[in-house]
């Protein structure tokens, strides 16, 4: 029986890791194609062609969008079903020490469901707002370009309020770039947040399970406490006789 129940473990931990690893590739296949996308629309607005191989463009990507969102979604789901079951199974494990490492591999996998799917998001949100961006920036294209065409005229005022759209775009993109270093920045010391908080709270549990050991730390700071104590004392002092002996 607790032969079986291993390998219906085993067997679920092989699903998440393969699921978690199909996870990772196509993530980075939805980030390159977000990138891309930012990237060849910007060439377009700088490009001076009829309107044509933009939209197929972007028509063949929207739908590439769309595709890989609804396979990362159902990875996503498979992946979390995966995990509600190992959750059942450390719920029905009957050894505690045995229920408490399986409960920590537990988590690690959730942990990283949880990161798939907030980076899956973001991305995802990143899209729309490139896209939603492009289709008012081509909106607006469309109109100078009707203007000017209808008109006939390509006077100084058109050229400078297509170079102030030009700094505008490049602005935003600045921005963008700001943004997304402020936000990995911000993530990376939140991760050593964490790790500092575990290493604190691990030391707290070692010590307070080995007396002992507390007790030694606590001495140690003492005389730590002690020596600088004394230390800076001899340091008054020695300062106090060379400034008897430089005044007289």
């Amino acid at each position: 029986m607790a032969v079986g129940t291993s390998n219906y473990w085993e067997d679920l931990r092989k699903q998440a890791r393969q699921l978690e690893n199909e996870l990772d590739l196509k993530l980075v296949s939805f980030s390159k194609l977000c990138t891309s996308y930012s990237h060849s629309s910007a060439r377009d607005g700088r490009r001076d062609s009829s309107d044509t191989t933009p939209l197929l463009n972007g028509s063949s990507q929207d739908r590439m969008f769309e595709t890989m969102a609804i396979e990362i979604e159902q990875l996503l789901a498979r992946l979390t079903g995966v995990n509600d079951k190992m959750a059942e199974y450390t719920n029905s494990a009957g050894v505690p020490s045995l229920n408490a490492a399986l409960m920590h591999t537990l988590q690690r996998h959730r942990d990283i469901l949880q990161d798939y799917t907030h980076e899956f998001h973001k991305t995802k949100a990143n899209f729309v707002a490139i896209r939603e961006r492009e289709n008012l920036m081509g909106s607006v294209r469309k109109d100078i370009e009707s203007y000017k065409s209808g008109s006939g005229v390509n006077n100084r005022r058109t050229e400078l309020f297509l170079k102030e759209h030009d700094h505008l775009r490049n602005s935003d993109r600045l921005i963008e770039e700001t943004i997304s270093i402020a936000m990995a920045t911000k993530e990376n010391m939140t991760s050593q947040r964490g790790m500092l908080k575990s290493i604190q709270s691990k030391m707290n549990t070692l010590a307070n399970r080995f007396p002992a050991v507390n007790s030694l730390i606590q001495r140690v700071n003492l005389r730590k406490r002690r020596d600088s104590l004394i230390l800076g004392g001899v340091i008054g002092v020695c300062t106090i006789l060379l400034l008897l002996y430089a005044f007289h």
